[in-house]
């Protein structure tokens, strides 16, 4: 059968490879990260997008366009763009920005907080709680719906939380909670 007559399911907006929301649809956001999923968005569809229209829209006029890479590559990269602008729009319209630094010198963790906590065997970490759309595991930070972050979340530090593991029930002591100090001008 000819190409020109399949289609191709693309309507799943990339939501196997994002997080998924928590029930009630919560998109809890640092303004940093609110600023990062803005930028991106208005990146893609002002500038990266506009680009790939003009590489599409040239390719499509070189002729035939089963055979034609640029064409075919283009109408691809065209579709990721798509669908990436897509759940950016629907994450940033649920998200609700929380600055963290409304708890500076507060010692009970919320949203934002950065936690040093020790586990049973004494060894010491440090982590933060931030928005499932801005962890970043290698830097120490943590989506506030993972597990951690919500057996830490409303402790004050010098309690003794209990994390529920696949390898069995654990306890963890927090050591600390701060937060960033507010803007200048906030």
């Amino acid at each position: 059968m000819s190409k020109a007559f399949t289609k191709e399911i693309d309507d799943d907006d990339g939501a196997a490879a994002m997080p998924s929301l928590p029930a009630g649809g919560k998109n809890y956001i640092t303004p940093q990260g609110y600023a990062r999923l803005r930028d991106e968005l208005l990146e893609l569809m002002d500038v990266e997008r506009p680009k790939v229209v003009e590489a599409v829209h040239w390719a499509a006029k070189n002729g035939d366009r089963s055979e034609n890479g640029d064409y075919l590559y283009g109408k691809k990269r065209l579709r990721e763009i798509d669908r990436r602008i897509r759940f950016l729009t629907k994450r940033l319209e649920v998200a609700e920005v929380t600055d963290p630094s409304v708890h500076h010198g507060r010692d009970q963790i919320f949203f934002g907080a950065k936690v040093r906590y020790a586990d049973e065997t004494g060894d010491e970490r440090e982590l933060t709680i931030m928005g499932i759309d801005e962890a970043e595991s290698a830097q120490g930070q943590v989506s506030w719906i993972s597990p951690i972050a919500r057996a830490l979340l409303k402790a004050r530090e010098g309690d003794v939380v209990k994390l529920a593991t696949p390898g069995g029930v654990h306890e963890i002591e927090v050591l600390s909670v701060s937060y960033p100090p507010p803007s200048p001008g906030g």
